[in-house]
């Protein structure tokens, strides 16, 4: 989204504009899952060791 505070611009030509600049910040996300780490066996073991336990 993007916004502008100009009283005097048309608004067609401030969303041209606006379209513009946001097309150059869109990004191509993953077709991962960030948390796909949470699908993992735990080793209480490894953890306990880890954590000086």
């Amino acid at each position: 989204m993007l916004e502008w505070e100009c009283a005097f611009k048309n608004a067609e030509d401030g969303a041209k504009e606006g379209a513009l600049h946001i097309n150059d910040y869109i990004i191509r996300v993953t077709d991962k899952a960030f948390d796909n780490f949470a699908a993992v066996e735990t080793d209480d073991h490894l953890n306990r060791k880890l954590l000086g336990l």
